[in-house]
């Protein structure tokens, strides 16, 4: 089986003082976003802009070289993400847009417009059809669908639930509706530990659905009007609330690879896959703050494989040893899981695997340095 190219700029080793612009323009090029896009494509940035509290993002100067790029191929850019599950700045698309302005992405700063692919509150989106374990069909968001051809620009990072957040979780979750979300997070189904729970109410107040409610001195989650998002998981201040973690982290893991697999139906060869892994935090930008990151800055990866692109990140953020003093506190040594001395309970290297098992890429790679 040929290797799939992934292509490395090491942000540790430019020669002269050259600038991250310049390096990634030549990563730009290197990958041939040029080649994947024809005069006239409408072409979907696919950004997470980050909640407001999130300062970890991906920088709008650097998506200004990935839209300039595809402007000179003759395609028409526009950034774009997906309504949230959860309560917060991006949950609709006024709100999402102006959170998406309040960090930068302002057509005067990134050069594209920001259009939320799923509407204003979630309702636009196509069914794809698919051949996965769990799912005959998946929800896409409808602008998505309807692009011509895709860049997938990923801050690589942990994650409590996927284990880490790249390429693949950046299609499955970050191309679906809030239905389509909720699909996948339905593997997850919170429970209260009644012996640790004080009934303060902090998961009444925070949920969006209004699932969370305390009754007879515990909390309770109506399990038919939940949709496991899991901001009552993360606000819990006693961690009196879980998910079955032994139980419902390998189907999560499997259903998120297969949104992902629907996203990129019917654009498989019109699309390029950027990932930034610097400011490698412990937690996603879904998170309105940012932890300190657990290993140095890395540099930045494109490839035309998004599970080549994330096992290359993955290796590559083990090979190094983990900054002091960070949430990172076990497996800090080079060549430790990093990501699994975070959180033990996940399952990242099921993504990568099962990614593969279903064709959404390789995980075999030749690293090109440029």
């Amino acid at each position: 089986m040929m290797k799939s190219r992934v292509y490395f700029a090491d942000i540790r080793n430019r020669s002269g003082g050259e600038s991250t612009i310049s390096m990634l323009n030549r990563l730009i090029a290197a990958v041939g976003c040029a080649d994947r896009i024809d005069p006239g494509d409408l072409v979907a940035v696919k950004l997470h802009f980050g909640e407001r509290g999130c300062d970890t993002y991906t920088s709008p100067v650097h998506v200004r070289q990935i839209v300039d790029a595809v402007r000179a191929a003759g395609g028409q850019p526009f950034l774009t993400d997906t309504n949230t599950l959860y309560s917060g700045g991006r949950r609709c698309s006024p709100d999402h847009i102006e959170t998406a302005i309040r960090h930068g992405f302002a057509y005067a700063v990134a050069g594209a417009p920001v259009i939320i692919a799923d509407g204003l509150t979630g309702g636009n989106y196509r069914e794809i059809a698919i051949r996965g374990r769990h799912f005959q069909r998946v929800l896409i968001a409808g602008d998505i669908v309807d692009a011509d051809a895709m860049i997938v620009v990923s801050h690589f990072k942990g994650h409590i639930c996927a284990g880490f957040g790249g390429a693949v979780k950046n299609l499955g979750m970050g191309c679906a509706p809030p239905r389509g979300k909720h699909e996948q997070h339905a593997a997850l189904q919170p429970v209260v530990l009644a012996d640790l729970c004080t009934a303060c109410g902090t998961c009444a107040t925070i949920c969006p659905e209004g699932a969370a409610s305390v009754d007879s001195g515990t909390a309770r989650i109506a399990t038919a009007r939940c949709v496991s998002c899991g901001q009552c998981v993360d606000t819990c201040p006693e961690s009196a609330i879980i998910f079955d973690w032994e139980h419902d982290i390998a189907p999560f893991t499997e259903r998120l690879c297969e949104y992902a697999l629907g996203a990129v139906a019917g654009k498989e060869d019109k699309t390029v896959y950027i990932n930034f892994a610097v400011d490698i935090t412990p937690h996603c930008d879904c998170a309105p703050w940012s932890d300190a990151p657990i290993v140095p800055d890395i540099g930045v990866l494109a490839s035309a494989d998004p599970v080549a692109l994330d096992a290359a990140c993955l290796d590559l953020v083990n090979t190094q040893a983990g900054c002091p003093g960070t949430l990172l506190e076990h497996n800090t040594a080079p060549g430790e899981d990093k990501f699994g001395g975070l959180w033990p309970h996940t399952q990242g290297p099921l993504q990568l695997a099962y990614a593969e098992a279903i064709g959404l890429g390789s995980r075999q790679y030749q690293l090109m340095r440029i």
